[in-house]
């Protein structure tokens, strides 16, 4: 006798609600706006699995996928019930009570979440920070901070786990005794990139892992846009703090405002590549933002979130001033926002290529300095 919440599948075989919810996102052809489309048609995943040929048709489904419904192989799921056997791995459905209201409102929402991690953290307000992997040393430290400064105040951090920007908004979260959700691109089993994987052990601890890819899915180009998609859509906003006009993080950006989220850019040199994306985003309608409390005002404005009555966020919070000599004061104070040359540092100085050199890498270590290609310096802290 079957169990109140199992059907019998094409093959005869018992199965849950739960396991025809992992199999129908495993058929070819069955994409997130296919699987909605059949649970409105037929109510339940099981349901689909148990319909004729003839019904699923008439419900405009292609035939090729009726016959991949049809003709499913029910042990493509078993590494997906294998993974959700271990401890803190869950699997958050579309039918679920607890599926994130935000994410319900995008156009393409995720049929299916896996889970690593706090599962109700998914419904938490939360704000995203991306940025390009390759970040100048001030940016990082400005995801950093601004991380810091949205955990202090009750926000979630949600971000893609990536280099670079992704990794210290992570962090600056994990510093602050906050909550941090990192959205992966790949199954859950496995850490991308790897160098992260003691970094995605912290998110777990401390937040959420989250995916809508099968266990043992690996890394593709294609997946990554999916990846940002939900993102955003589990975010009141997205904030890009560096990105080249080509980054990913445009690709986030583009989402939040399809999904009527708000967009924040933190601006940069005219001069820096990097800062370029987030010109272009502002130039079509994005926040521009200088301190965290910037992005917690214009929540506010919106009666989302209510901003803490703590200072801005400020890079110097998160780490001790730099003690310089006067030699290196001096050095600094001719090095400006804008890209200079060590050549105009040997006029405006007394010193040499070979001190200029050696004086600059050391600034550039402590944080206050950083190159671009061309030999060119600019300014990106406080002495």
């Amino acid at each position: 006798m079957l169990g109140p919440d199992e059907e019998r599948s094409s093959s005869g075989l018992a199965v849950s609600e739960r396991e025809s919810c992992l199999a129908l996102w495993r058929v070819k052809g069955v994409g997130a706006k296919t699987y909605l489309a059949l649970l409105d048609a037929f109510s339940s995943a099981s349901a689909v699995f148990s319909a004729s040929g003839d019904s699923l048709k008439k419900a405009g489904i292609k035939p090729k996928t009726v016959a991949s419904i049809k003709n499913f192989d029910w042990a493509e799921i078993a590494a997906d019930l294998a993974w959700l056997k271990k401890d803190d791995c869950h699997l958050m459905c579309w039918q679920d009570d607890d599926y994130p209201a935000l994410l319900r409102e995008i156009p393409d929402p995720p049929p299916l979440l896996f889970i690593r991690g706090e599962r109700s953290l998914l419904g938490a307000l939360q704000i995203a920070i991306v940025g390009t992997r390759k970040p100048t040393p001030m940016a990082s430290r400005t995801s950093h901070a601004f991380a810091k400064h949205f955990a202090g105040v009750g926000l979630t951090v949600t971000s893609g786990l990536a280099l670079g920007v992704d990794k210290a908004a992570h962090q600056g979260v994990l510093a602050g005794g906050g909550k941090t959700i990192a959205v992966a691109a790949t199954g859950l089993d496995r850490v991308y990139p790897a160098a992260h994987r003691e970094l995605a052990g912290e998110v777990v601890q401390y937040g959420a892992m989250v995916s809508e890819f099968p266990i043992g899915t690996q890394p593709k180009p294609g997946y990554f846009p999916r990846r940002n998609r939900i993102i955003s859509g589990l975010s009141l906003g997205v904030l890009v703090v560096e990105a080249a006009i080509q980054s990913g993080s445009l690709v986030t950006a583009r989402h939040a405002m399809e999904q009527g989220r708000e967009v924040f850019a933190i601006p940069g040199s005219i001069h820096n590549p990097l800062a370029k994306g987030c010109h272009q985003l502002i130039r079509q309608g994005a926040k521009l933002v200088e301190t965290a409390d910037d992005v917690l005002e214009e929540l506010a404005s919106l009666s989302v979130f209510a901003a803490s009555d703590q200072p801005a966020a400020s890079v110097a919070e998160e780490q001790d001033e730099p003690v310089l000599t006067a030699d290196y004061r001096h050095l600094l104070e001719k090095i400006a926002f804008d890209p200079i040359s060590i050549d105009e540092l040997i006029t405006e100085t007394s010193f040499t290529a070979e001190e200029i050199s050696s004086m600059l890498l050391v600034l550039e270590l402590q944080g206050l300095v950083s190159s671009v290609p061309g030999g060119f310096f600019y300014r990106c802290g406080s002495d």
